[in-house]
């Protein structure tokens, strides 16, 4: 069931969704309770690994003894010479 809601927002920024909604042939309203059911939905897929990624994980191994800041200082030091 659809119900009436009055909302009071920057005449620009009506303007622009205005304008963007009749560009993508959508009403503003159906524009805009897209966008609020979108922002409110409960349930946020998590993303999904694809298998290049899946394969390539565990590839390289990291010493537990390294200081992985020690090792980007000294990277960026050798970068910028």
């Amino acid at each position: 069931m659809d119900k009436k809601l009055t909302l009071s927002l920057n005449e620009k920024i009506i303007e622009t969704a205005k304008h963007y909604a009749k560009s993508n042939n959508i009403s503003l309203s159906k524009l805009i309770e897209s966008y609020l059911g979108t922002l409110t939905k409960k349930e946020k897929k998590e993303s999904e690994i694809t298998p290049l990624v899946k394969s390539l994980s565990g590839v390289i191994s990291i010493e537990n003894d390294i200081d992985i800041k020690d090792e980007y200082t000294e990277y960026l030091m050798e970068k910028y010479k």
